[in-house]
């Protein structure tokens, strides 16, 4: 069975190499919310850097999972 406490592993990360927020802050320069720069970044023909892609799969990755665990708890 899955680890259900991966996410916490994968924050913990985050604040250890001191990128925690950097989407989000990355979305605000741009005058954009987080899902809507990630919608920018991941379509077909853009500038933007892998790591900055990575880091919108992951944000929209995330929504799903907690799209679908709130309407598991329904």
């Amino acid at each position: 069975m899955a680890d259900k406490k991966w996410l916490q592993g994968v924050t913990a990360g985050f604040k250890k190499r001191g990128t925690e927020g950097a989407f989000t802050r990355q979305a605000h320069a741009a005058g954009k919310t987080p899902a809507a720069y990630a919608t920018q970044v991941l379509k077909e023909g853009s500038r933007a850097t892998t790591k900055t892609k990575r880091r919108a799969a992951f944000l929209k990755a995330i929504g799903s999972i907690a799209r679908h665990r709130k309407d598991a708890d329904d």
